[in-house]
């Protein structure tokens, strides 16, 4: 084992495209999958625009024994690790029994199979309450069941920091392969489009209140007003190196060179927020310098003072203006613990293709952020990308995949 990890296969389902190919030719056409919110009614809430994933029919992905046991976000998770290990040609059978791992990132769990039950607990009682709620909506259900519908016996493990769970759970992985697993599945997929995972993000007053989808989610505009929600995400299958090479594994997409975490100080310190120490981190731990940096695949949490600590931080750190930086979540949303697995996928096709991906519906960014935006698909030969996250709480995390 030589204990570098790459990434060799991939899983997408998000709100502009459902599998990696459909996502990735509506992302560099600019198109946006969000709209107005049709999963529940949400004419009485401010907020009224998401990210919703298209034509996605579960009995056609999964067998129909898991359709009562599991909620929208773990069906779509299963189909996204089914694609993941598809693309990297992998069965986990034909690997050691404890040799591959599974890690993952959530938010607030399967909220809408958590609702759905409580509601007949409070209206019907007790025993109308389905015996897959003792699981169906725990926040490691994601990490469960792919590891039960694949048999995977190795180290596992989920992490709970919100936005950047997708990061730091792509960096756990690659922890394991570093101890000697030959691979790991990872990265995040959530769906919180239900009103038990809706209110408690209207209650952050960090949500677009603009009903216009082509307006509603503007990150580092001067329109900017919030951010909008959406379902989705993405799995990965991490690998050691030289195990991926010994098998064969038709495709490599990047390697995971560098990964930091940090946690902002608490509000009123005086202190400056972590996100600069997290980029930085990772960049270091990469060994590589700011200037080897191609493209910066940012957090865009589209509130305005925080879009202005995230356009600092990286001047900061390359120069006004002096590397390229996009935001392809502003055609999906955040997606919580799905967002950040979603940018690192779209940063290693970024890579393979040597094209960054537009931030849509922002014509410049607003002159107190001092970045270059990319707000038209732009070719470029792309080596390393730097992929940021921040989670509601104080997470940063950062994560540098380079070309192979």
């Amino acid at each position: 084992m030589s204990g570098t990890a790459v990434v060799t296969g991939l899983g997408i389902t998000a709100p502009n495209g459902l599998g990696t190919e459909a996502y990735w030719k509506a992302t560099l056409a600019g198109e946006s999958g969000l709209g107005p919110v049709t999963r529940f009614d949400a004419s009485g809430y401010p907020s009224r625009v998401a990210g919703e994933v298209p034509g996605y029919v579960a009995e056609e992905h999964i067998p129909s024994r898991l359709i009562p046991q599991t909620d929208h976000m773990t069906r779509l998770a299963l189909t996204a690790a089914d694609w993941a290990l598809a693309d990297a040609g992998l069965d986990p059978a034909e690997l050691p029994e404890y040799g591959v791992g599974c890690v993952t990132s959530a938010s607030g769990g399967a909220v809408e199979f958590g609702q759905r039950e409580l509601q007949n607990l409070w209206s019907k009682g007790k025993e109308y309450v389905s015996a897959y709620q003792s699981f169906a909506w725990f926040y490691a259900v994601n990490t469960g069941q792919i590891s039960i519908r694949n048999k995977l016996r190795g180290p596992s493990g989920v992490l709970l920091t919100e936005q950047a769970g997708g990061i730091d759970s792509i960096g756990q992985a690659r922890r394991y392969i570093r101890k000697g697993f030959p691979a790991a599945i990872s990265g995040g997929v959530d769906a919180p489009l239900c009103p038990w995972g809706w209110v408690p993000q209207i209650a952050s007053g960090l949500m677009s209140t603009v009903h216009d989808p082509a307006r509603a989610y503007l990150p580092f505009s001067a329109r900017a007003t919030g951010y909008v929600p959406g379902e989705g995400g993405a799995i990965l299958l991490i690998e050691d190196a030289e195990a991926a090479r010994e098998r064969g594994a038709p495709t490599v997409y990047g390697e995971i060179t560098g990964y930091a975490a940090t946690l902002d100080p608490a509000p009123g310190s005086g202190r400056p927020p972590g996100l600069r120490r997290a980029a930085e981190g990772a960049i270091a731990d990469a060994g590589l310098r700011p200037e080897d940096i191609d493209v910066v695949l940012a957090d865009a949490s589209g509130d305005p003072a925080a879009d202005r600590a995230e356009s600092a931080a990286l001047a900061g750190i390359f120069g006004p203006g002096a590397v390229p930086v996009t935001a392809p979540k502003s055609m999906t949303g955040r997606l919580l613990a799905g967002g950040a697995a979603l940018d690192v996928a779209t940063a290693l096709l970024a890579l393979r293709d040597g094209v960054i991906p537009p931030t849509v519906n922002v014509t410049e960014a607003a002159p107190d952020h001092p970045i270059d935006l990319v707000t038209e698909a732009r070719e470029a030969p792309l080596r390393t990308a730097l992929v940021l996250a921040r989670g509601h709480g104080g997470f940063n995390s950062a994560l540098v995949v380079r070309r192979p």
